[in-house]
């Protein structure tokens, strides 16, 4: 088994990938409610251990925990849980699901979903896992209950035999609010924005839900279904815009990609331009200004309804986090 990490621009974000060919292969998932007993059991404390682990710093525990096979990935995994403290602080850990993945019929290593359906038959949950080998999995799903940022925790685990039982695979930690607004009001809100014909500031809210609702990104259920049908629904969406070119006086901008922005625990949005290739600090941050400024002059919906911008500037391939600035400090 080969797998890698991969750390995201989000605060504290850690997902686990697994490199190898493509193909489908049966597989089953069980739920929470019509697992074994013994099974359950197992995975409440495995992914309890963690979390609380997650919650008090404790990498030692985290640590001992680790599969063997991305141990080497310590470094960024420790990194990780130690710049999520702030999401964690002020809340009681609680496990939100469980499931239990069975790809063991697997001949080789493939892109794999899991369809998890409750005990009633009424809801269908879909976990995709990307060049999954063959074993025995679980996804365990936690939060921080209470926390100011609502804090959300999504462990991968992988069965490790009868003599190691179960062991960290993978983990993302994101918040599950951000200024006081979870994601369910921003559900909401981006359904106002649609009504009232602002593509993009709608189109980012839906984006931004989405984030504070979803602990992992492998998950598909109906309700996050009908936010992105809801979303794809939206006029003139900003995907197809880019890249954009923004005259400005006798300059013009160039911006390649905006999308949502939780790295400051703030509902930003991060802009990324084409840079002049300054050297300068202030003039770095003075070509930025410049730049957010043009762009929320094009789209004052964004203004209105996000805390704040961060600006990267690219350059030959590289991309460089300039600022991030409050909206009432753009001018």
């Amino acid at each position: 088994m080969r797998l890698c990490w991969k750390i995201f621009a989000a605060p504290a974000v850690l997902l686990a990938c697994l490199a190898a060919p493509m193909a489908a292969r049966a597989t089953s998932c069980t739920t929470q409610a019509e697992m074994l007993p013994q099974d359950r059991d197992a995975l409440i404390a495995a992914g309890g251990r963690m979390a609380v682990a997650v919650a008090e710093q404790d990498l030692a525990a985290l640590k001992a925990a680790l599969l063997p096979a991305v141990a080497k990935d310590w470094d960024g995994i420790s990194g990780a849980v130690e710049s999520s403290a702030s999401l964690m602080k002020g809340g009681q850990i609680q496990l939100r699901s469980l499931y239990l993945l069975d790809a063991t019929s697997m001949a080789a290593p493939a892109d794999t979903q899991f369809f998890c359906t409750s005990s009633s038959g009424a809801m269908t949950v879909t976990l995709t896992m990307r060049a999954l080998p063959p074993g025995r999995y679980a996804l365990v799903l936690a939060d921080a209950a209470g926390a100011p940022y609502a804090g959300q925790l999504g462990f991968i685990l992988v069965w490790d035999g009868p003599a190691n039982g179960w062991k960290l695979g993978g983990l993302t930690i994101r918040p599950g609010a951000l200024d006081g607004q979870d994601g369910v009001w921003w559900w909401t809100h981006a359904r106002e924005l649609a009504r009232a014909d602002q593509p993009w500031a709608a189109w980012f809210a839906y984006d931004m839900a989405r984030m504070l609702l979803l602990p992992v990104d492998i998950l598909s259920s109906p309700n996050l279904e009908k936010l992105g049908s809801e979303q794809t629904a939206i006029k003139n969406p900003p995907p197809g815009t880019f890249p954009l070119t923004i005259p400005d006086g006798a300059r013009t901008w160039k911006i390649d990609a905006v999308r949502v922005d939780p790295m400051m625990l703030h509902a930003d949005l991060g802009v990324a331009y084409e840079s002049l290739g300054i050297a300068d600090p202030a003039a770095q941050r003075t070509e930025a200004i410049a730049v957010l400024s043009a762009f929320l002059k094009t789209q004052p919906g964004l203004r209105e309804n996000f805390h704040g911008m961060w600006a990267y500037a690219v350059k030959d391939g590289k991309r460089t986090p300039v600022l991030e600035v409050p909206m009432t400090q753009i001018p």
